[in-house]
């Protein structure tokens, strides 16, 4: 495939581009990039309206300048109203992460990740989705999969039952891709989704903290990751 029309129609997320045309692979839409709350909440869903806002002010403040009296007044409602939905502010942050995880759940499922000889090129999409999933939200990303939530162990049964789904997701299409038999399904599958993930996340991690800044080694390094994906995939 041409590298050059590979690149073609990139959006530059601070000098690094990851393709936004992904052929129906893409992240999905956050709840808070459609839906404004610019006025009084007056009607509807009080809990929804309470994650976009709590969306946009993560992004705006992040962790330390979320509170749930911030979010009340952001949505036009008493302090006390988010309390009926949150029990505290980590149980917000929970819901957010839950949220983020239900997104890449659906990244995943969407991804064109069939055996046959498109599976290359799917695999290179669905990385180039997936960091573009993260460096689009930063500061959901790092609630997913940081030590403000886990570290203390304190996950919700919610978020954990969402996280755990993701993976799951993510395990069976490695094992469709693998074209594994059932008896292997529970090593070398596990194992290979495993590594090739924590290579996802860490080319994640690298261009959020702004150690890769320059978009042909992020090009370079994550078609390199491809590429050992697809080999771990035909071992």
């Amino acid at each position: 495939m041409d590298d050059g029309a590979e690149r073609r129609g990139d959006d530059d997320l601070d000098g690094v581009k990851i393709p936004s045309d992904l052929d129906g692979v893409k992240p999905a839409l956050s709840p808070w990039a459609a839906m404004t709350t610019g006025g009084p909440y007056h009607h509807g869903d009080l809990r929804h309206a309470l994650l976009v806002a709590a969306g946009q002010l993560l992004r705006e403040e992040g962790v330390e300048g979320l509170s749930l009296r911030k979010l009340a007044e952001r949505v036009g409602v008493s302090r006390t109203a988010p309390y009926h939905h949150f029990r505290d502010k980590h149980a917000l942050l929970c819901a957010l992460a839950a949220q983020g995880f239900g997104e890449l759940a659906e990244l995943i499922d969407a991804a064109r990740l069939e055996p046959g000889p498109g599976l290359e090129k799917g695999l290179r999409q669905f990385v180039r989705a997936y960091l573009r999933f993260a460096t689009s939200q930063p500061e959901q990303y790092e609630l997913m999969f940081g030590r403000t939530i886990w570290k203390g162990s304190r996950p919700t049964p919610d978020l954990q039952q969402i996280a755990f789904h993701a993976f799951r997701r993510y395990v069976d299409r490695v094992h469709a891709m693998a074209n594994d038999p059932p008896s292997r399904k529970s090593a070398r599958t596990l194992r290979l989704a495993q590594a090739s993930w924590a290579t996802l996340h860490g080319l994640c991690r690298l261009l959020i903290d702004g150690i890769y800044l320059d978009a042909k080694d992020m090009e370079q390094v994550s078609d390199e990751a491809v590429r050992l994906l697809f080999a771990g995939l035909r071992g």
